[in-house]
C-alpha cells in the first residue's frame, strides 16, 4: 500500500507540473510592453528630465520597447546629450519615430534620431538642419565657430557610425546644415524605415534584429501592450515656461511688481506677483540661455524711469530708459537664431510700448505735482487773499481762508481792505495790500 500511495504521490506531482509550466511557458512568451514618449516642442532641460521619467518607468516596470515620437525644430546641446545619453544607457531598445506627418527633426532632433536603436519616420515628415548656432545671445568668432561645428560634426558622425547610419551624411547635416524627406532619408540609410502610423511601425518591427551595446535583441512586437506616458502637468508648465515670450513677459512683470512694492511698502500683493514672475522668468532665462546682458540693460532701464522721478533731468532719464530698454529686449535672445529662441516682434513692442507709456505717464505726473502749487502748510498760505478787520499800521488782524490771522505790513491797512499773503513767519503772515503786489 505505501508504494503503491508514493507511486501515485509522483504522478500526481508529474501532472501538475505538467499542467503549470506550458502556462508559465505561455506568460514569459506573452507581449510586454511598449512605452510612448511624446515630444512635440523644442530640446530643453524640461524635456530630457521627461524623456529621462519616462526610461526610468519603463525599466521599472520591464518594458520591451520605448518609442519617442517626436517633432521638435531642435533646441540646447546640452539638453540634447543628456537625452541622447540617456538613449545609449537604457538596456530597453529605444525607436524615435518622426511623427505625425508634417513632424521635423531638426538640428538637436537630428542627433537624437541618429542615437536611437531604430529609426523610424512618417510620411511628410523632414530631418536635418544640425548646424550649430549661438544659444548665449552673442556673436562667435571664427575660432569659435569652428571649435563648436568641428565638435558638432565629430559627435554626429559617432553616433552614426556607432549605429550603423550614414555617416557622411550626419556630418553634412551639421557642416553644410542638409536636410532630407522620409523618402530621401530612408534610401540614404539614415533611418530604418518609413511607417505611417504606429500601429504600423509596431507590426514592422517585430522580428527585427538590433544591437544593443553588447547585446543582439530580436524585437517581438506582435500584439503588444501599447502604454502612452504624456507629460505630466509639472513637465507641461516647465515646458510652457521654455519659451521666449513667456520668459520676457514673466520677467516685466516681476520688474514692475518689485517696482511698485518698493514705491508703495506694505503692499504686499505687488511684491508677491513681482517675485514669483522674477523667478520663473529665472528659470526661463536659463533654459533658454539668455543672455544677461540683455536683462541687465532692461534692469538699468527700469531705474532711469525711477530717477527721472527724483531728479530733474528734462526727459533726458526717460529717453535713455526707453533705450536702454528696446536695446536689452533685442539683446536678450540673439536675433539671428532660430524662431523658437527669439522673442516675436508683437510681444517685444507691446511690452515696450507699455512700458514707455506707463512710466511717461508716472514721470509726467510726479513733475506735475512738483510744479503744482502747495495748498496745504506755510507755502499753501503764500497768494492767498484776505481782508483787513481793523485798521492798523504795522501789525493787526487780518481774515484769509476763513480763519483770523496776526498779519504784518509795511504799509497802513484800512478795515475791510484787501491784502495779499506774500509770507509767512511762524503764525503770523506777511501781507500787501492788494492792489500794489506786483
Amino acid at each position: 500500500m505505501t508504494l503503491r500511495s508514493a507511486r501515485q504521490g509522483i504522478l500526481f506531482v508529474l501532472l501538475l507540473l505538467v499542467a503549470v509550466l506550458p502556462s508559465r511557458a505561455v506568460s514569459a512568451e506573452a507581449p510586454r510592453e511598449a512605452v510612448i514618449a511624446t515630444i512635440a516642442t523644442s530640446i530643453n532641460p524640461v524635456t530630457a528630465d521627461y524623456l529621462s521619467s519616462v526610461i526610468e518607468k519603463a525599466e521599472g516596470e520591464g518594458a520591451a520597447l520605448i518609442v519617442l515620437e517626436l517633432d521638435t525644430p531642435g533646441g540646447l546641446d546640452s539638453a540634447m546629450r543628456q537625452m541622447v545619453q540617456e538613449i545609449i544607457k537604457t538596456r530597453i531598445p529605444v525607436v524615435v519615430y518622426v511623427s505625425p506627418s508634417g513632424a521635423r527633426a531638426a538640428s538637436a532632433g537630428v542627433l537624437i534620431t541618429l542615437a536611437s536603436d531604430v529609426a523610424a519616420m512618417a510620411p511628410g515628415t523632414n530631418i536635418g538642419a544640425a548646424h550649430p548656432v549661438s544659444m548665449g545671445g552673442g556673436g562667435m568668432d571664427n575660432t569659435m565657430t569652428r571649435k563648436v561645428e568641428n565638435d558638432a560634426a565629430a559627435y554626429a558622425r559617432s553616433l552614426a557610425e556607432k549605429k550603423g547610419r550614414n555617416a557622411d551624411w550626419a556630418e553634412s547635416a551639421v557642416r553644410e546644415s542638409t536636410s532630407l524627406t522620409e523618402r530621401e532619408a530612408l534610401g540614404k540609410h539614415v533611418i530604418d524605415l518609413v511607417a505611417p502610423s504606429l500601429g504600423d511601425l509596431l507590426s514592422r518591427l517585430d522580428g527585427k534584429e538590433i544591437r544593443k551595446g553588447e547585446a543582439e535583441i530580436v524585437l517581438s512586437t506582435k500584439g503588444i501592450r501599447v502604454t502612452r506616458v504624456p507629460m505630466g502637468i509639472r513637465h507641461r508648465i516647465l515646458s510652457s515656461l521654455a519659451d521666449p515670450n513667456i520668459a520676457y513677459i514673466l520677467m516685466m512683470i516681476g520688474i514692475y511688481g518689485i517696482f511698485f512694492e518698493l514705491s508703495n511698502p506694505g503692499a504686499v500683493f505687488p511684491g508677491i506677483v513681482g517675485g514669483i514672475s522674477l523667478i520663473l522668468g529665472f528659470y526661463s532665462l536659463q533654459t533658454l540661455s539668455a543672455n544677461y546682458a540683455g536683462f541687465l540693460l532692461i534692469a538699468l532701464a527700469i531705474v532711469l524711469f525711477i530717477l527721472e522721478v527724483k531728479v530733474h533731468s528734462y526727459g533726458a532719464l526717460t529717453i535713455g530708459g526707453i533705450v536702454s530698454m528696446l536695446l536689452g529686449s533685442l539683446m536678450l535672445f540673439r536675433a539671428s537664431a532660430d524662431p523658437y529662441l527669439r522673442i516675436s516682434w508683437g510681444v517685444l513692442l507691446s511690452m515696450v510700448g507699455a512700458s514707455v507709456v506707463f512710466f511717461t505717464t508716472v514721470i509726467t505726473l510726479a513733475v506735475r505735482s512738483q510744479l503744482r502749487k502747495p495748498v496745504t502748510g506755510a507755502e499753501g498760505m503764500i497768494g492767498e487773499t484776505g481782508e483787513a478787520m481793523a485798521d492798523f499800521a504795522g501789525e493787526g488782524k487780518v481774515f484769509v481762508l476763513g480763519e483770523w490771522w496776526n498779519a504784518r505790513c509795511g504799509i497802513s491797512l484800512k478795515k475791510g481792505e484787501k491784502v495779499t499773503v506774500v509770507g509767512r513767519e511762524g503764525m503770523t503772515l506777511l501781507v500787501e495790500p492788494r492792489n500794489t503786489r506786483r
